[in-house]
Parts: structure tokens; C-alpha cells; sequence
């Protein structure tokens, strides 16, 4: 799938890529394995705030009328049991805050470094888990979500970045994904442990919130001993440190050529003012629709996170019962892992543009089978027979799974690799909003849309992700292989964008000055666009 619709493989982009050194040491796994642990912070909440809010005690502590809908309804299949914009509110705070946070992120990023942000996300965690296990009326329960989004917020806009940029080039896919599998390992302890919370009354769900606090810490002390990432410290002016970091990291002393092309991308970084603002110039355009509006945007769209969050909703909707609801989120949480997992072994193989194009299919086709059996046999007051029951559980694992391994980690994958240095904490900043954005309005959306659209709401994603695939298909390059400073080269020959990124006068220059610096033969192979277009 190399090249596509002018994506071209690496081979023909490689600029001083193929004398890159360095190999996988001790130092490296460390800093992937606490950087990733971010991830598990976002999942665990995610998993936890879906499962809390199934549990009897929780409802009848603070949703009182909510509980005494449900327990009315208990044996009907209705679609409009937890339609209660207060009971959403207390999942979507939490997206509200970490879309505001994530602008402080950007500049701490920036100033201070990733592994800074990442400790201020742990501290800030921290102290929302501990708010919401103590919590005593719904207002203590929103301030304790506000923490947390705001620890997400920092998380989301640094782990990412931090294990593109400390990954050597030709695995930086997998590395990327460390976060979405510790994100999906996340949601699996926490729906394990909702599944056990469940059963201890009538406290248990102040034991997973208060968990929370586990993984923060984790992540806290292990931060203590993480090495800052060479483009970082480059950006900061700290070079000799950054070269120190850099030998550390790739275990051998011959760094010149990736340390030059930091440097390099450090100068371009420091010629380039107002961040924010040069987002929106003409040479950035690609980066600016791909990377930070389409995919973060289309990730939460694609339906999952409604299906993660309501999954055991939905399940207790189908008359599984109580505990049958949490162990189906159990089910949906393993497809998550086994999806990621498949993800890193093949996505710096066959690339991310493969991914995104059979997943799409693969979800379109689930979605449709989910909506044509609600359509069928939903709402009617009766409970689905096993067989019909089976399909749904199916049709739902194949659309986890798919999602597993192509939106969930690619969504924060491709939009990782696209920028260049001079934005990289600006670009991350606008993807962790747009996709917190996108969460929230989902979340707040979702069961009043399940109530009044009923098995339409399927149909509905399966459009959405019809125009996802699309969108891949003609403006998405594959970026496999491809070291992270020279993504640009990308968009220079593809179909359509070289003719938008080469109206920018400031673009000839900037990239003018990069292509003589060079290898010769490289220079000329980027120049001339042999790759497939």
C-alpha cells in the first residue's frame, strides 16, 4: 500500500535517514514503558466512568430519579433509560476540562518539556481520583471529573509526542502505540474491576474511582527518572544535553546525522513565530486538515467511544442484567487489547494507510448489521433471543476490534509524525481539543440521540465512517518509515496538496535550505518525486 495516492514508500524520501545508527537499549524501553503508562490513566477513566455509572449505589446515591427509571424499566428493552443530561454531564465534564487544559499543556510542552507536562497530568490526576472517591453530592463528583480531564489534557498532549520523538524512525509506529494498547489495558482493569466493585455495597464504586490514584503515582515516579527527549531539549537550546540524551537513548556515539537533522529542524523552529498562528499558513494546510481537525475529529465519530461508554448500557438494554452488562465491557475491552496488539506488529509493515481503509470497511459493515438487528427486534418490550443476542455481541467484537487496531491508535499515531518541530506542541495542543471536543459532544449526545434516532444512531456512524475512509483514501500519504523531520516531503508530491503547500512563498525557502543539506542522491530523489504519485 506504499504510495497509493501519492504517498510514496521511504525509500525515494529518505533524506539523511539511512545513516541513522542505533539500537534498542535499556534506557529506551524504560522511557517507552512510563511514557506509554499515560495512556492508562485516559482508559482507565474511560472504562471506570462507564461501568460507575451502571451501578445501582452510584444511581441511587446521586441519580435517584435515573435509578428509578431503570428499576421501573428493568425488563423492558427501552432505549431512553439513562437519557439524563446531568448523569452524561458527569462523563463529559471531564473532556470539558482536559479540552481547556490542553492549551497550558501546549506552552509547558514547549517551555518546559514533555516530561514535565507529563508529571503536572500525573499530580493533577492524582488529586481528582482522590476528590471523587470522597465525593458527597454531584458537585464534588464534577470537580473531582475537572481534575482528571485536566490531568488527561496534559497526558494526551504529551505522551504522544514523547514516544514519536524518542522512538528510532523504523519502528516509530509500534512505539506511538504503546499508548493506545496501555489506554485499551486500561479500560480492561477498569472494567475488571467494576465487574468485582460491583458486588460490595454500598461503597464499591468509591473504590474505582479512588483507583485512579494507582497509575498516576506510577507514572509520577517513574517520570522522576525519565529522560527529556532530544527534539525537546534542541528546542530548548540544550544541545550538548541533547546529544547526551540522543547516544543514551540509541546506544552508540555515531548520532551525527540524526542529531543534525534536529538541529536543523530546531533553526527552521526558531525562524517560524506565533505557533498558533502559523498553523494556518499555506505550507501547514495538510498537517493543519489531517492532522488536527479530520483525524481527531473522525476518531470519536467513528461511533466507538458511544459503544464503550454505553456498551454496558446497551447490554443491560438487551436484558443481560446487571453484572452481564459489565462482563460484556470486559468482552469489548479484550477486542480493544487483542486490536492494538495486532496494530503494532503489522502497522510499520503494512503501513497506516492498509489500517484505516480494511478497518473502515470491516466497521461499516459491523455497524449495519448492529442497526438492521435493533431495527428488527429492539424496543419492543421483549427480550432478544440467544441466537439474535450472539449476532449483536459478534457484529459489536468485529467492530471493536477493527477499530482496535486502525482509529483508536492511528488517531493519535499520524497526528503525531505530520508536524514539523516549530508546531509540534501547537498541532498536538489543537488535536488533543478537537478530539476532547468531540468526545464530550458525543458523550453528551449519544443517549439522547440513542433515544430519539433508536437503531438510526447506528446508521448514522456507518455513514460517518463511509466519509472517514474516503477522506483517507485521497488526502492521507503513508508516513511508514519515514523519519519524523522529513514528513514534509510528503506533501510536496502528493496529488493534491503539493499544489496548495507550494503556493506558500515562505515553503520554498524553508525547504530550499533542507534539501541541500541533504545527501545528493536523496536531494535528487525527493526532488524529482520518483515515487509513485
Amino acid at each position: 500500500m506504499a504510495g497509493g495516492f501519492g504517498g510514496g514508500g521511504g525509500e525515494a524520501i529518505a533524506g539523511r535517514a539511512e545513516q541513522y545508527e542505533g539500537k534498542i537499549t535499556g534506557y529506551f524501553i524504560l522511557a517507552c514503558i512510563v511514557g506509554s503508562f499515560g495512556g492508562s490513566l485516559f482508559g482507565y477513566d474511560l472504562g471506570v466512568s462507564s461501568g460507575v455509572t451502571a451501578m445501582d449505589d452510584f444511581l441511587i446515591k446521586f441519580f435517584p430519579e435515573v435509578y428509578a427509571r431503570k428499576s421501573a424499566h428493568l425488563h423492558e428493552t427501552d432505549y431512553c433509560k439513562y437519557d439524563n443530561q446531568v448523569l452524561t454531564l458527569f462523563t463529559s465534564s471531564l473532556y470539558f476540562a482536559g479540552l481547556v487544559s490542553t492549551f497550558a499543556a501546549s506552552h509547558l510542552t514547549r517551555r518546559r518539556g514533555r516530561r514535565a507536562t507529563i508529571m503536572v497530568g500525573a499530580v493533577s490526576f492524582f488529586l481528582g481520583g482522590a476528590v471523587n472517591a470522597a465525593a458527597a453530592n454531584v458537585a464534588m463528583l464534577i470537580a473531582g471529573r475537572l481534575l482528571l480531564g485536566v490531568g488527561i489534557g496534559f497526558g494526551n498532549q504529551a505522551v504522544p509526542l514523547y514516544l514519536s520523538e524518542i522512538a528510532p524512525y523504523n519502528i516509530r509506529g509500534a512505539v506511538n502505540q504503546l499508548f493506545q494498547l496501555t489506554t485499551c489495558l486500561g479500560i480492561l482493569v477498569a472494567d475488571v474491576i467494576n465487574y468485582f466493585t460491583d458486588k460490595i455495597h454500598p461503597w464499591g464504586w468509591r473504590l474505582s474511582l479512588g483507583l485512579a490514584m494507582g497509575p498516576a503515582t506510577a507514572i509520577f515516579v517513574g517520570a522522576l527518572f525519565l529522560p527529556e527527549t532530544p527534539n525537546s531539549l534542541v528546542e530548548m537550546g540544550r544541545l550538548e544535553e541533547a546529544r547526551r540524551v540522543l547516544e543514551k537513548v540509541r546506544g552508540t556515539r555515531k548520532v551525527d546525522a540524526e542529531f543534525e537533522d534536529l538541529r536543523e529542524a530546531s533553526e527552521a523552529a526558531r525562524a517560524v513565530r506565533g505557533t498558533f498562528r502559523s498553523l494556518l499558513a499555506a505550507r501547514n494546510r495538510p498537517q493543519l486538515i489531517i492532522g488536527a481537525l479530520g483525524i481527531p475529529a473522525f476518531q470519536q465519530l467513528s461511533g466507538m467511544n458511544s459503544i464503550l461508554f454505553y456498551s454496558p448500557v446497551i447490554f443491560q438494554s438487551l436484558g443481560f442484567g446487571n453484572s452481564a452488562a459489565l462482563y460484556s465491557s470486559i468482552i469489548t475491552g479484550s477486542m480493544l487489547v487483542v486490536g492494538a496488539l495486532v496494530s503494532m506488529v503489522v502497522v510499520d509493515r503494512l503501513g497506516r494507510r492498509f489500517l484505516f481503509i480494511e478497518a473502515g470497511i470491516q466497521m461499516i459493515s459491523s455497524m449495519v448489521v448492529v442497526a438492521v438487528i435493533l431495527a428488527l427486534k429492539f424496543g419492543h418490550g421483549e427480550e432478544l433471543s440467544k441466537g439474535v443476542g450472539t449476532v449483536l455481541v459478534v457484529a459489536i467484537c468485529l467492530f471493536v476490534v477493527a477499530y482496535g487496531w486502525s482509529w483508536g491508535p492511528l488517531g493519535w499515531l499520524v497526528p503525531s509524525e505530520l508536524f514539523p518541530l516549530e508546531m509540534r506542541s501547537a498541532g498536538q495542543s489543537v488535536v488533543v481539543c478537537v478530539n476532547l471536543f468531540w468526545t464530550a459532544a458525543v458523550a453528551q449526545c449519544f443517549l439522547a440521540a440513542m433515544c430519539h434516532l433508536r437503531w438510526g444512531v447506528f446508521i448514522l456512524f456507518a455513514a460517518l465512517i463511509v466519509v472517514m475512509s474516503i477522506f483517507v483514501i485521497l488526502l492521507l500519504p503513508e508516513t511508514k518509515q519515514v523519519p519524523i523531520e522529513e514528513i514534509w516531503m510528503l506533501f510536496d508530491k502528493h496529488w493534491y496538496w503539493k499544489r496548495i503547500v507550494r503556493k506558500d512563498p515562505k515553503y520554498q525557502g524553508h525547504h530550499h535550505h533542507q534539501m541541500a543539506a541533504m545527501p545528493t542522491a536523496a536531494a535528487a530523489a525527493a526532488k524529482s518525486g520518483s515515487s509513485e504519485v
